[in-house]
């Protein structure tokens, strides 16, 4: 694709912990590029390989690692993020000052950070993408609330995918009382669109997220699914550079697959099994669907989401360690994720690049 080169050069920069801070910057890559912006991704691990093979002609840049890590534990998992702190605060030092310098050597002149800490510059518009202005960490949500939110006061706006009124998708997360900065509210981002097909397959499991809590769970629905009785999907969330498929009696397995393999595959299946991570959340309003949800385990955010949209009736939920193949014939019960209205008027939204550089 050949751009204007008059065009503003956009830095977008996804949080790689699990894969869907990256796979919900893809519709916003798309219309950077639609809108004539010329986009740079920023990102490490898994999240910026994922956007190398979405975006293969687009310029890449490589951010430090946070090197979050998940406990083997859920209960241990609030001890194991206290560990891993000196490693993300370094790393947010460092990626601080890789983009000052990217922002004169690339002529930078705008930045969208999703949930990326150190990547913001006083010298452009820079925004912030999050669905949780509060963070919830048990007894210490007060605390760790606060922390983000001085943090997200020094963007230009702070962009939430999701609606401002109720019913909403984050409640709690996504919504705070008063207004202490810039928000706005975009309504769900998703990168996939909802396609009359023929059902091919009856249960759709998707794993995703930080190790070793995608393993864990992988190893346990391997097992389950031998009972299933019906036709089975399983994507393993794992990024390789080679796609790997394999058939064992009604289940069919792949290490991961592109978005467009993804929508085809979600229009074709009837039921979901997946995490409650808030970009899967998504992925079903857009698409319609029903589903059944297993939290990963001590993760605050995805419990509350599983608690809130099973308490509506919308979708059930079990833990991983009380999961058993046979709670999906709760998915019957409930009504399922409906279709909202996603339009995003993109032309206005991205107007806050328009603004003149800080410099």
């Amino acid at each position: 694709m050949t751009l204007d080169s008059s065009s503003k050069t956009i830095l977008i920069a996804p949080l790689n912990w699990g894969l869907g801070h990256a796979t919900r910057c893809i519709p916003i890559i798309k219309a950077l590029q639609e809108n004539n912006f010329t986009p740079i991704i920023a990102s490490d691990g898994i999240a910026l390989e994922l956007l190398k093979k979405e975006f293969p002609y687009i310029q890449t840049l490589q951010l430090p690692s946070y090197q979050i890590e998940y406990a083997k534990n859920g209960k241990n998992f609030k001890w194991k993020l206290i560990q891993s702190l000196p490693r993300m605060l370094e790393a947010i030092r460092e990626e601080k000052k890789l983009v000052q310098k990217w922002v004169t050597k690339y002529e930078i002149d705008g930045i969208i950070s999703d949930n990326r800490l150190g990547v913001f510059s006083a010298k452009v518009p820079s925004v912030f993408i999050t669905h949780q202005l509060n963070v919830m960490t048990g007894n210490t949500t007060w605390f760790t609330s606060k922390l983000h939110q001085i943090i997200i006061k020094k963007y230009k706006q702070c962009w939430v995918p999701d609606v401002a009124g109720t019913p909403n998708l984050t409640g709690d997360l996504g919504h705070l009382n008063g207004k202490h900065f810039p928000v706005r509210y975009i309504g769900p981002l998703s990168r996939l669109h909802k396609k009359e097909s023929p059902k091919l397959y009856d249960l759709m499991i998707i794993l995703s997220g930080p190790e070793p809590q995608r393993g864990i769970l992988e190893e346990k629905l391997t097992e389950e699914v031998k009972r299933f009785k019906g036709k089975v999907v399983f994507i393993k969330g794992i990024i390789e550079k080679t796609q790997v498929k394999e058939t064992v009696g009604d289940v069919t397995f792949y290490n991961f697959m592109n978005t467009r393999q993804l929508e085809q595959t979600f229009n074709e299946s009837e039921y979901v099994l997946c995490r409650s991570g808030y970009t899967t959340i998504m992925d079903l309003v857009k698409l319609g669907k029903k589903a059944f949800f297993i939290p990963t385990p001590g993760q605050y955010e995805q419990e509350y989401l599983a608690v809130k949209l099973d308490q509506e009736r919308i979708v059930p939920f079990a833990n991983q360690e009380d999961f058993t193949i046979e709670m999906l014939s709760k998915i019957a019960d409930y009504k399922g994720l409906s279709e909202m209205d996603t339009t995003i008027d993109w032309e206005e939204l991205l107007a806050v690049f328009q603004t003149n550089k800080n410099r």
